[in-house]
């Protein structure tokens, strides 16, 4: 006999992404504060999970639970537990652009996932809804890879060891550590932005990549934000991601001489990134990088935020 209801009804919201974060490609995220998605569940007395409702997809979205990331994923999670009988009503509130390389599929994954296990009496703990998030999101695109999912719905800076094997860890957040996000109105879609990329790096160009990866991470690790800024460089994806983002390199000449530490593309683009040091300074990165694509009549969105600690998380 299943457990009684302990909610009749939940709200989550699941945080925006940016991923790769330059030399970490598909195996380093952090979470922003917003833009993100919300996702409401209740209980229903016809058995099954259905979605109900979409809003701010304009028409995009499939209701079908097979079809949509965030009904994948809580199917999923239902299946694993042996609960397809239950009827849960699902509705999705998108938040945020598609094919923006803020993680829009991840958050809606991982948004249904958290949202129907707490409804059900939170069987499961976050860490343990990361498989169920990644079905969900791998149903948009194909791909497998957690650097947009994991700190979605954990929060703070994520670091995939193997994706495959879904080893991960979160990384302590230095305090300082503010992002400037621009988001230019051009979308580019994952496929797209995987297909332009070599299939063969010479060794020189891996070398430099770990180290810089390396260099990172430590960086984050001892708030050293002097190494932080000397390794936010991506020798492997961006050389030929940018072609896609217009002026992307005025972009960032924009942001690293208004100070930030460094600059690069969020995820597959065309969202851009700079990590600062100090809110002042990624409100200055996130005005000059604006004003770059203002200039040539692009228009832009900017979020400027500390990192995400929190994740997803239950709203009212």
């Amino acid at each position: 006999m299943s457990p009684a209801p302990i909610l009749k009804e939940v709200k989550v919201f699941a945080p925006a992404t940016v991923a790769n974060v330059a030399c970490g490609y598909d195996v380093l995220g952090f979470a922003i504060d917003s833009p993100g998605d919300e996702v409401v569940v209740r209980h229903s007395d016809k058995p099954g999970l259905r979605i109900t409702k979409i809003t701010g997809d304009d028409g995009k979205l499939p209701k079908t639970v097979e079809g949509n990331t965030a009904g994948v994923a809580a199917l999923d999670l239902l299946r694993h537990l042996g609960m397809m009988d239950r009827g849960i009503e699902m509705e999705i509130h998108k938040k945020m652009p598609f094919g923006s390389g803020l993680g829009s599929s991840a958050a809606s994954a991982v948004a249904g996932a958290y949202a129907v296990n707490k409804l059900i009496g939170e069987p499961l703990s976050k860490k343990q809804l990361l498989p169920f998030a990644m079905t969900g999101e791998a149903s948009a695109d194909g791909a497998y890879h957690a650097d947009n999912v994991g700190p979605s719905l954990l929060g703070g800076i994520v670091f995939i060891r193997s994706n495959q094997e879904l080893d991960i860890a979160q990384l302590p957040v230095p305090e300082n550590l503010w992002a400037a996000v621009v988001h230019p109105d051009i979308e580019i879609l994952t496929k797209v932005a995987r297909e332009i990329l070599p299939k063969h790096i010479p060794i020189e160009n891996a070398t430099q990549q770990i180290g810089n990866l390396g260099g990172l991470i430590c960086g984050i690790i001892q708030e050293d934000y002097g190494m932080i800024s000397r390794s936010i460089h991506d020798v492997i994806a961006e050389p030929h991601r940018q072609k896609l983002i217009p002026e992307f390199y005025k972009a960032k000449r924009a942001a690293l001489s208004n100070g930030a530490l460094g600059f690069s593309i969020s995820g597959a683009g065309p969202s851009v990134f700079a990590l600062c040091e100090g809110e002042e300074v990624a409100k200055n990165v996130a005005n000059a990088v604006s004003k770059v694509f203002t200039d040539i009549k692009l228009e832009n969105q900017m979020h400027v935020s500390k990192i995400n600690q929190k994740g997803v998380h239950v709203i009212s």
